[in-house]
């Protein structure tokens, strides 16, 4: 008896937000949706890069309890299709006689009828998984699901060199469905949508994209799934930021499958994704491991004062405690603007004076410091006391610090070891200082979706307005010491994301002295930000995973 083949497919796209290391919970997250797309209609449920596990599971992977927990609750979700209901397609790791690998399951009618396995495993920025995973031994061709053959490259297989599309084409599939962990920087979408669109010309095929939702330590899954059609245009665009199962349509026209029916979200502009990310990763952050409130120090400047914000707008005004910690050098400007700013987002805020600690320290260090003068050491204890201070309301109340140098400071060094430098995540650490800015003037104007906080002017504009300063001595500026930002900006900009010579920066327009000295200062900090707190990844390259220079280094580009 001939099998009579399928007009229309119906096929979920789960982008949800899991856990590493939550193998249970991910499961029951992978219920739930399969659930909400029985009810939606959808034959078939497409879930992201190595669900079950958490992507990126680094050397979690190493450890064999975990890959048995992985595999037994894909086992145990396969049984849950003997319903009737909706296939699936779920990444898990799976150890088998040619490795360990980032893999697929396709289960449909109580069992599961594929495995598939990464082929093309990348090694570059935050990723290593070849450190932990084998490449699948061969590509293997599509699955027969329903009559449809479907085709599963993973993740890098459609990025890289490997011609895994082309090889399932060739083979026989008639749409290819990618999990995906594709983390977020600026301007990600347009790059994903074009490897796709070239994936598309090179098969003739359409192809969906799940991608992850949710922050994983530095690492921030946007989401924003979507599929190209055989006709190289925008089949469907699912809501970035947002987790969502929303099942799309698609039907036979002659050789071709074509969408007929799925979201069209709309895609923020540059500003609102950078705040949004920044959002998700701290709420993502506090809220997975555990902590019930956080608390930041907040002295009257635009770093602190942002990071208050996106802390209220993730988490809350009840769980974010403010602290101002004012000594002999904190203006009046600045005990009002912080008092503003903590009024505004109706938080919690206390103000703590630091004079008594500082001159005890000081008094502590009399006859070791006797002959010499006072300078940079004797700032850095009023920036050592503070950080004491918040550990100390930390330790006492459980409440995590949200530490808040920007990326401008972090490259050359302009924050305190074990002093403003304390905390246990830093949601601003990949923003360049004028992007701070940017993104300030942004929210007093908006309120991001799913933000927890109110609306209109939540950071005084005085704060905006005025120049930077750490107020460590008399009428000290950031300027003082560092070059314009805009200027040291772009500087940075060209060294760290560019990896451009002296000359060519000089080439833009910047003092040779200037370009030299910055160069000089971002090196000699990497022992800096070793010890800082893990943040938000925004650039193309952060400090951490992706830029990994040594801490002992002579190179100084001259030419």
């Amino acid at each position: 008896m001939t099998k009579t083949v399928p007009d229309i497919l119906r096929i979920a796209v789960a982008q949800l937000n899991p856990t590493v290391g939550d193998v249970a919970g991910n499961l029951a997250k992978a219920r739930e949706a399969r659930a909400d797309a029985a009810r939606q209609g959808a034959d078939l449920v497409l879930y992201t890069e190595l669900f079950l596990a958490g992507y990126p599971p680094e050397d979690l992977v190493l450890k064999p309890s975990f890959l048995k927990a992985c595999e037994k609750a894909a086992e145990d979700f396969a049984k849950d299709t003997a319903d009737g209901g909706p296939g699936v397609i779920i990444g898990t790791p799976l150890k088998r006689k040619s490795g360990t690998h980032n893999s697929i399951v396709f289960a449909d009618g109580g069992k599961i009828i594929a495995e598939r396995y990464k082929l093309d495993l990348p090694n570059y920025g935050e990723f290593d998984e070849k450190r932990v995973f084998q490449a699948g031994p061969e590509l293997q061709g599509p699955v027969n699901f329903r009559s449809v053959r479907i085709g599963i490259p993973i993740c890098e297989d459609i990025w890289g060199e490997v011609a895994v599309c082309e090889t399932l084409a060739e083979s026989g599939a008639e749409i290819l469905l990618v999990p995906n962990g594709s983390p977020y920087y600026r301007a990600k979408i347009d790059v994903r949508h074009q490897v796709v669109i070239k994936q598309v010309i090179e098969t003739g095929l359409p192809m969906i994209y799940a991608n992850q939702l949710g922050g994983q330590d530095e690492l921030i899954f946007d989401g924003a799934s979507f599929a190209i059609g055989a006709d190289k245009t925008l089949a469907f665009q699912m809501s970035q930021f947002e987790d969502a199962v929303d099942v799309t349509t698609w039907k036979r026209r002659g050789e071709t499958w074509v969408c007929s029916e799925g979201p069209m979200s709309e895609i923020p502009e540059r500003e609102e994704a950078d705040y949004r990310a920044c959002m998700l990763g701290l709420r993502d952050y506090v809220n997975k491991n555990g902590f019930k409130n956080v608390v930041l120090g907040l002295s009257g400047g635009i770093d602190s004062a942002i990071c208050a914000a996106l802390a209220v707008d993730a988490l809350g005004e009840e769980r974010l405690r403010t602290v101002m910690m004012p000594y002999r050098y904190t203006s009046k400007d600045s005990l009002k603007d912080a008092e503003d700013c903590a009024r505004a987002l109706g938080c919690r805020y206390d103000i703590v004076p630091i004079s008594e600690p500082v001159e005890g320290f000081k008094h502590a260090l009399t006859q070791l410091f006797e002959g010499t003068q006072e300078g940079i050491t004797e700032e850095n204890l009023q920036s050592r006391a503070r950080g004491t201070i918040l550990m100390a309301i930390s330790n006492k109340f459980g409440s995590m610090v949200v530490t808040t140098g920007n990326k401008s400071e972090m490259s050359v060094g302009y924050a305190t070891l074990y002093g403003d430098m304390n905390g246990g995540f830093n949601p601003i650490k990949d923003l360049y200082k004028m992007q701070v800015y940017g993104l300030s003037r942004w929210r007093n104007s908006h309120v991001p979706p799913g933000a927890l906080g109110p609306s209109g002017e939540v950071i005084p504009k005085n704060i905006i307005d005025k120049a930077p300063s750490a107020e460590l001595r008399e009428n000290q500026t950031d300027q003082d010491s560092l070059p314009p930002y805009p200027v040291l900006d772009d500087i940075l900009e060209c060294l760290v994301e560019n990896e451009m010579s002296v000359d060519d920066i000089v080439a833009r327009g910047h003092d040779r002295a200037t370009v030299n000295r910055v160069e000089h200062l971002l090196y000699i900090a990497e022992y800096k930000r070793r010890q800082a707190a893990p943040g938000v990844k925004i650039t193309r390259k952060n400090f951490g995973r992706d830029r990994r220079y040594p801490i002992t280094n002579r190179f100084r580009d001259r030419g």
